[in-house]
């Protein structure tokens, strides 16, 4: 269900509209002047028009409305809007002080010419929930980890037998809404991998599934359960690691980007950009919280 702010909006002469829901999804619809979005195509026709050849003319020296006519009109679009849309997002995430985790899905509601244009954009925000008392439901897992001299004829259990008790018992005591975009987005990444492994078999989707017994629709909704479980205990262990106050070094990063260009060089320039570290030092800190809570089992 949204909430959606419009008198606010309007008393701050905002030319936009902000709608939340329970599980952090945002939607906000934009409008904005046609003189605004005529100014942007004509930006990204100059662009465009520096990689464009026009009989008569030398490479990037044709006039804009020749530049405009070789130009597909969805491609002008996209362009315009790609130079639009970021700087109004950049704007109300200031003004709002929302916090994003996924870049935004843009839809255009409205386009007529002579008119002011709506469009959406749909994000995200990390959704609030409370943390359960998951180090009594960890320690609680004891009885289940065989001790030396313990009559019970059981193996002693494994390490990844106890990251399952710990998953399991962090995903029972914390009650978390995942924003439905997140789940669609890991369940068209997870499908997508799938289409690739199933072509790199030499097979077609539907001879795949007949082998299998399944429905796409089926593959889709253990997919969705897959991701929430996923995504709920990604959030779950950034709660706890912010918490805990647990964090890793740069020389940990460093190590951890290290042994993954020694094993792919040609990772070399993905790992050069500041986002793709920040996600290395994430995962690292999410691994060693999920350490430490193992720890707990059997204390």
């Amino acid at each position: 269900m949204y909430f959606i702010d419009i008198i606010n909006c309007l008393k701050m002469n905002k030319n936009y509209t902000l709608a939340k829901s329970d599980d952090g999804t945002i939607q906000i619809t934009y409008t904005i002047p046609y003189s605004e979005i005529e100014d942007a195509k004509k930006k990204a026709a100059e662009d465009l028009g520096k990689e464009i050849e026009i009989a008569g003319f030398r490479k990037g020296m044709a006039p804009i409305e020749k530049v405009i006519e070789k130009i597909p009109h969805q491609t002008l679009i996209e362009n315009a809007l790609q130079i639009i849309l970021p700087k109004y997002f950049a704007k109300t995430i200031e003004q709002e002080d929302l916090k994003p985790i996924v870049y935004p899905k843009f839809n255009i509601i409205k386009a007529d010419d002579q008119e002011d244009w709506q469009i959406t954009a749909t994000t995200a925000e990390m959704p609030e929930f409370p943390l359960g008392d998951y180090k009594s439901a960890i320690k609680g897992s004891t009885a289940k980890i065989w001790k030396p001299g313990d009559s019970n004829q059981d193996s002693p259990k494994t390490y990844e037998q106890k990251e399952q008790a710990v998953i399991s018992a962090l995903l029972s005591t914390s009650n978390v809404k995942i924003p439905r975009m997140l789940i669609e987005e890991e369940v068209d990444a997870r499908l997508s991998r799938l289409l690739e492994q199933v072509d790199r078999l030499g097979l077609t989707l539907q001879s795949y599934l007949s082998s299998i017994g399944k429905k796409i629709e089926d593959i889709r909704s253990e997919y969705e359960k897959q991701a929430e479980q996923a995504i709920t205990l990604d959030f779950i262990l950034a709660k706890i690691s912010h918490q805990e106050g647990i964090s890793v070094t740069n020389e940990e990063v460093d190590e951890a980007i290290k042994i993954s260009i020694n094993s792919d060089p040609s990772l070399q320039k993905e790992f050069d950009s500041p986002q793709k570290r920040r996600l290395v030092e994430s995962i690292l800190i999410k691994r060693k919280t999920l350490n430490q809570l193992v720890s707990l089992v059997g204390s």
